[in-house]
């Protein structure tokens, strides 16, 4: 057993009794009286014959037992409602009674909803962290989350108390230690309007880059770094068919190695975005990176989970230590990636291409798609079905996006949702020639590439050409689309087209050229050709 807490302030007025025997003791006879009696001559016990026929033995009967007043049966038992002691995190265990504790929300989680075979529920949970430096998550379910939900702020002191501890699920949750708070309906969560200094606003601790070479996969830890390089956010589509944004960035230190850290979702558009311009623009931040998880293929590199939490130039002594040695040298350090090596100025397993090495390579031929990216030049957009008409329906959580028609009462009808409705959705389906100085080809942009290629809606392009039928306007439009430069994500497949098979290039993605990330692309190539040329 180890003493986590040496000493108690005293409970209540305990007083030292001080006394000789109980009562029922002094009321016990003489052991003589008890004597057996002697044999008679049959064997048997004989009674004992009375000194004295006047006065028989008594024997002393002990009193009934009489409970102390507060117990007496007349009433309930009194309850003790003294307000908890506040303990450590690191004392709290299943087997307290009354407890609470005194800590800082230091992350928040999103409100969930899930399904099971009790019925449909929602769940959120949050961390805290103590002056004692000891962390915890708290889990609020159903009608729990009603209560505390938009009662918890990330940053502020709360004092709660009432709750039940269990086991502390480690798939999910990252914190050392081995419980986890669950609050129930009678919890009590109450906001410290005081500032208390004594806790800190976050808890790191911080792996080297070097040491993550060595850190077991799918482990969670905290890493800070540099940022050296950040790549454009590119859409990936999830075994689940929904899509969601990637972003990757490089982070290096003191340790001589690097690292490639993987932004999923939101943190592409918030935090990846104002550190691509930060990068683009000639600074380097520190970034910390709060609960990230260790991946192990081809290479070990860090990813964002629902948990994780970034901090762009923290206030904390590491982030004063990796700037100052940046700024002394480190800045002109050379690192080695522990990740799988790829060009500063593109995506984890991105792959560059010509347009010409598309067609030599012979890709999107085999059962699987090819994606690539080509750096290439918009020649020539058609005119003609640039757009189409769509159903706006809803089907679960996706639109229908279905062509519609429209009936003899001005009305669009939806073969599939078979509805009609008043007003339609305007989708783009372009077809542009491209072109980069190997060749040429065409591809096919659809509605978030259409719009990023020619700058503004379907909808208002239909409206000049079929309403407005102002084709001096719409052609100005169109020309001065051409000739821009942009990165195109490609998706490379071959269809049948009635008896034909044919290679279909879509457009998944267009980004103008970030010159700045594109130069240390090319520079790399540079490095590795004339590497690769002195090997041979």
């Amino acid at each position: 057993m180890e003493t986590i807490i040496p000493e108690y302030e005293i409970i209540g007025n305990p007083k030292l009794l001080m006394g000789s025997e109980p009562e029922a003791n002094k009321s016990m006879p003489n052991n003589n009286l008890f004597e057996p009696s002697t044999r008679s001559t049959n064997n048997r016990y004989s009674a004992p014959a009375p000194a004295n026929k006047a006065q028989s033995f008594q024997p002393t009967i002990q009193p009934a037992y009489q409970p102390p007043p507060n117990y007496k049966i007349q009433g309930p038992i009194m309850k003790n409602e003294a307000p908890a002691r506040i303990i450590p995190i690191a004392a709290l265990n299943p087997y307290q009674g009354r407890w609470a504790i005194k800590a800082r929300v230091t992350a928040k989680g999103d409100l969930r909803r899930y399904n099971n075979a009790r019925g449909d529920g929602k769940v959120f949970s949050f961390d805290l962290l103590d002056s004692d430096g000891g962390e915890i998550r708290v889990t609020c379910f159903n009608a729990v989350v009603d209560r505390f939900y938009n009662v918890i702020e990330v940053g502020k002191v709360y004092l709660i108390s009432k709750g039940s501890l269990k086991p502390a699920q480690k798939n999910f949750n990252h914190l050392k230690n081995e419980w986890e708070i669950f609050l129930e309906s009678n919890s009590t969560v109450e906001l410290c309007p005081d500032e208390d200094g004594s806790i800190p606003r976050q808890q790191f601790s911080f792996r080297p880059i070097t040491e993550i070479e060595s850190a077991e996969n799918n482990s969670i830890l905290d890493v800070i770094g540099i940022v050296i390089s950040v790549n454009p956010s590119v859409p990936i589509l999830r075994k689940n068919g929904m899509e969601t944004q990637r972003r990757i960035l490089n982070l290096k230190d003191v340790s001589g190695k690097s690292v490639e850290l993987t932004l999923w979702g939101d943190f592409c558009n918030k935090e990846g975005q104002k550190l691509q311009e930060m990068v683009d623009s000639g600074l380097f931040p520190v970034l910390a990176v709060k609960a990230g998880k260790v991946n192990d293929f081809n290479g070990k590199s860090i990813g964002t989970i629902s948990s994780t939490q970034l901090f762009i130039d923290p206030d904390c002594p590491e982030a004063q230590g990796l700037r100052a040695w940046f700024e002394s040298g480190g800045r002109n350090t050379a690192s080695i990636s522990i990740s799988k090596e790829i060009m500063p100025g593109g995506s984890k397993n991105e792959i560059r291409k010509t347009l010409t090495q598309i067609k030599d390579e012979g890709l999107g031929r085999s059962d699987k798609p090819d994606w690539v990216t080509a750096k290439a030049t918009v020649v020539f957009i058609k005119t003609d079905n640039f757009c189409y008409t769509a159903c706006p329906l809803m089907i679960g959580d996706r639109q229908c996006n279905k062509k519609v028609t429209q009936s003899g009462n001005k009305r669009w009808l939806c073969d599939r949702c078979n509805q009609e409705f008043e007003e339609c959705d305007y989708r783009y389906l372009l077809q542009v020639q491209i072109q980069d100085h190997t060749g040429l080809t065409w591809v096919t942009a659809f509605q978030e590439a259409g719009e990023e290629i020619l700058g503004c809606s379907a909808k208002e392009m239909y409206l000049l050409k079929y309403e407005l039928q102002d084709d001096t306007r719409f052609g100005e439009i169109i020309r001065s689309r051409l000739f821009h430069q942009y990165l195109f994500r490609l998706k490379i497949k071959e269809e049948l087209y009635g008896d034909e098979q044919r290679v279909k290039i879509t457009v998944v993605k267009v980004d103008k050229v970030n010159y700045s990330a594109e130069s240390r692309y090319l520079l790399d190539m540079v490095t590795k050709n004339l590497r690769n040329r002195k090997q041979f």
